[in-house]
């Protein structure tokens, strides 16, 4: 899961700074400071906020990415 965090998180720094701009209720620097965590702190990974941002947080990405793609 970890593993599939970190990718998701290196897939949204390709995304254009308009599209970001577009749906500000991401908060996108987050997820690029979890993909760091995820890369260079590995050890230091606190797993209930990893379950935490799976659970409340990413369901409004999946919305937004959704929106995008229809």
């Amino acid at each position: 899961m970890l593993r599939n965090l970190q990718v998701l998180a290196e897939s949204t720094q390709r995304l254009s700074d308009d599209f970001k701009s577009r749906h500000t209720a991401i908060e996108w620097y987050k997820i690029a400071g979890l993909r760091n965590i995820l890369v260079h702190d590995y050890l230091g990974i606190d797993l209930e906020t990893i379950w935490a941002a799976v659970t409340k947080n990413l369901p409004d990405l999946k919305v937004v990415v959704q929106d995008a793609l229809t």
